[in-house]
């Protein structure tokens, strides 16, 4: 199984637009750090998934038939926004999961066109595609919000964002189970009061109480780029970049 960071920004990621701040500028010169909206492409054999649709110009990313499926964590417009444009396409229509939220976004699930919405996963229930094992996590944040648990043929790597720490029954779930790759919120730099999103405290709670064998830190804001430049990351813990590549063996 292949998980690609398609993009690990927050909403207020780099650059960000009139802003100038070092984090800011060295995105506008170097394209490799700047940050798309936070999503993944998973492969495995015989599945491509998409793990949330935040990304624009996905009718131009992905060929007629290419995606397997999609996941989503939550229906906020920036993990929801590329399948409005999507959704007008013709051809076999594309199985969507994502959490129970009857509203949704806009009119995504009164008009879905190509996508074809199915019922809710279970929380904490496995389910199959294919080889690949897919538990959703229920997670805290301002809107209903599933992380998800993927295990391929033993291998495992949790998906845990947007949140503001773990609920208590998703953290007594994953602590003690042996976790290859932990991707993880981690929005904002150290701050007394958060809202939505881990601060890079919190997210580093949560690596040490799951203690997972790699850990990457996604969904970041421009601040916590800025941050990053003068403070090092714990061993073992690195923050993702647009296009980085993690694999599981089986």
């Amino acid at each position: 199984m292949k998980l690609t960071f398609l993009g690990t920004g927050g909403v207020q990621a780099a650059p960000l637009f009139g802003c100038e701040c070092p984090a800011c500028l060295h995105a506008q010169r170097d394209p490799r750090c700047r940050r798309t909206p936070c999503s993944a492409l998973i492969e495995t054999e015989r599945e491509t998934i998409l793990l949330d649709a935040g990304q624009p110009l996905l009718e131009q990313r992905f060929r007629p038939g290419e995606l397997s499926r999609i996941l989503l964590t939550h229906y906020h417009m920036d993990h929801v926004q590329g399948l409005f444009p999507l959704r007008w396409g013709v051809g076999v229509r594309i199985p969507v999961w994502g959490p129970p939220d009857e509203k949704g976004c806009d009119d995504l699930l009164k008009h879905p066109g190509l996508l074809d919405f199915r019922p809710p996963l279970i929380p904490y229930v496995a389910h199959a595609f294919g080889d690949l094992q897919v538990t959703p996590l229920p997670l805290q944040h301002s809107k209903l919000t599933h992380g998800y648990l993927f295990d391929w043929h033993g291998a495992r790597l949790a998906w845990l964002c947007d949140t503001i720490g773990l609920p208590p029954d998703t953290e007594d779930f994953l602590r003690g189970m042996r976790l290859d790759h932990l991707v993880v919120d981690c929005n904002d730099p150290p701050r007394a009061e958060v809202r939505n999103h881990n601060d890079v405290s919190r997210a580093l709670a949560i690596v040490r109480a799951l203690a997972p064998r790699q850990s990457w830190l996604t969904h970041l804001s421009h601040e916590m780029d800025h941050w990053l430049m003068t403070n090092p990351l714990p061993e073992q813990v690195q923050a993702a970049r647009d296009g980085q590549q993690i694999s599981l063996s089986a």
